[in-house]
C-alpha cells in the first residue's frame, strides 16, 4: 500500500495542498459551522464526519471513472446540482422554523447531522469535479493501479478534511453554547447560511 503513495516530497505536497484547501472556508466549512451553531459541538463534528463520508463517495466515483461521465453530461450535472440546492433550501426552512429547544438540538443531532452532511456533499457535483481534477495530479501509473492510488489519496484527503472541518463545526457549537439563550437567533443564522449555500449551488 505504501508503494502506491507518492515519494515523501510528493506526499508532503499533496497533504499541504489538501490542508490549505480544507482550511479555506467553503461550502463544507460553512455547513459544519451552521450545524454546530444549530445543534452544538457534537452536531458540528458529526456534520464534518458526514461531509468526509460524502467526500469518500466522490473519491469512489472518481476511481471508477463515473465522475468523468458526470462532467461530460451537463443534464446530469444540473439535475444533481438542483437536487442539492433544494435539499439545502429545505434545511434552511427547517432551521428558520425551529423552536427555542427542539428535540434535535437537545440530542446534539449526531446521526442526523452525519446524514445531512453526507447527503449535502453527495448532492454537490462540484465536489466530484474537484476530486476528479485534484487527485489524478498525484497519481502515477508507474506506482501501480491508478484506481487504487486514487482511493488511497482520496482517503487521506477525506481524513484531513474531517479534522479541519470538525474544528470549524466545534467552533460553531461553542458559539451556540455561549449564546444558548439566543437559540432562535442562531437557528435563523443557520437558516441564512443554508439558504446562501443553496443559492450558490443553484446559480453558480
Amino acid at each position: 500500500m505504501i508503494a502506491l503513495l507518492p515519494d515523501p516530497a510528493g506526499l508532503l505536497g499533496f497533504l499541504g495542498a489538501g490542508l490549505i484547501l480544507n482550511l479555506t472556508p467553503g461550502a463544507d466549512v460553512m455547513f459544519a459551522l451552521a450545524s454546530g451553531a444549530r445543534g452544538g459541538p457534537r452536531a458540528g463534528i458529526a456534520a464534518a464526519l458526514g461531509v468526509s463520508l460524502g467526500c469518500l463517495f466522490h473519491v469512489a466515483l472518481t476511481a471508477g471513472g463515473v465522475a468523468a461521465l458526470l462532467a461530460a453530461s451537463p443534464a446530469a450535472f444540473d439535475a444533481i446540482r438542483y437536487a442539492g440546492a433544494a435539499y439545502l433550501l429545505w434545511l434552511a426552512v427547517r432551521s428558520w422554523r425551529a423552536g427555542l429547544a427542539t428535540a434535535e438540538a437537545r440530542a446534539g443531532g449526531g446521526l442526523a447531522a452525519i446524514g445531512r452532511g453526507a447527503l449535502t456533499n453527495i448532492l454537490n457535483p462540484k465536489v466530484a469535479l474537484f476530486i476528479l481534477a485534484f487527485l489524478p495530479q498525484f497519481a502515477d501509473p508507474a506506482r501501480g493501479p491508478v484506481w487504487a492510488q486514487l482511493l488511497l489519496l482520496g482517503g487521506l484527503f477525506a481524513l484531513t478534511a474531517f479534522f479541519v472541518t470538525a474544528l470549524y463545526g466545534a467552533a460553531g457549537g461553542a458559539l451556540r453554547t455561549r449564546l444558548a439563550r439566543r437559540a432562535r437567533l442562531l437557528n435563523r443564522i443557520a437558516a441564512g447560511v443554508f439558504a446562501g449555500l443553496a443559492a450558490r449551488l443553484a446559480l453558480a
